[in-house]
């Protein structure tokens, strides 16, 4: 217990997050308390606040962590490919399996979007979600100059389709409660996504 309990305040702050984004897989975000998050890493809710000044910034710090590991990941994963639509699916695959790993994710970041009133943590999430959409676009956009994408589609309707395809991933499950099962569902749902943008999609087999 003494070596939990003597950790750098740096290392403290990421067990800290990394327990509340466990515990989001285990329960709604909207009912966790700090005295259930202290109560996980085996110190008092005073311990907790010499790290944190309030339960805000511990939300905040979750999403900053979710958000600089989720861009890490989809950008390396993009950046393997050459092909933009080779590097789309890249994307898509790795982001699943983020979530795999790290299943309290998804109801973290809804969480946050949820509040009635804007805050740090849900202006982080919406940031990280416009970073992302800038990042499909790049692709999006360079596979259309490559001629691989069907005349007249709509790209940020198609960028919004390809984070929409990984949520319903998510929601479906969720309703399963079988996350580790996003992974093998993943390649079909991405083979629907793309024959919704390619060049070929009206024809052909």
């Amino acid at each position: 217990m003494s070596q939990r309990q003597h950790l750098p305040a740096d290392e403290r702050r990421e067990r800290t997050v990394e327990a509340v984004i466990e515990l989001c897989g285990r329960e709604e975000p909207a009912t966790l308390t700090t005295g259930r998050i202290a109560r996980r890493m085996g110190v008092t809710q005073g311990a907790l606040f010499r790290h944190f000044p309030s339960k805000e910034a511990i939300w905040e710090a979750a999403v900053a962590w979710v958000a600089e590991r989720v861009m890490a990941r989809v950008g390396a994963a993009a950046e393997g490919s050459e092909d933009p639509v080779e590097a789309l699916e890249a994307m898509f695959l790795a982001h699943v399996a983020f979530i795999a790993e790290h299943p309290g994710v998804p109801r973290l970041l809804m969480g946050q979007l949820q509040h009635p009133r804007p805050t740090a943590a849900s202006r982080l999430v919406r940031e990280l979600l416009e970073r992302y959409r800038r990042r499909l676009l790049g692709l999006l956009e360079e596979a259309g100059r490559r001629g691989q994408l069907r005349a007249g589609l709509d790209l940020d309707a198609a960028a919004t389709q390809f984070i929409g395809c990984v949520q319903g991933l998510v929601l479906q499950s969720l309703i399963a409660d079988d996350v580790a099962g996003i992974i093998d569902r993943a390649p079909a749902a991405f083979e629907l996504y793309r024959h919704g943008i390619r060049a070929d999609a009206g024809g052909g087999a």
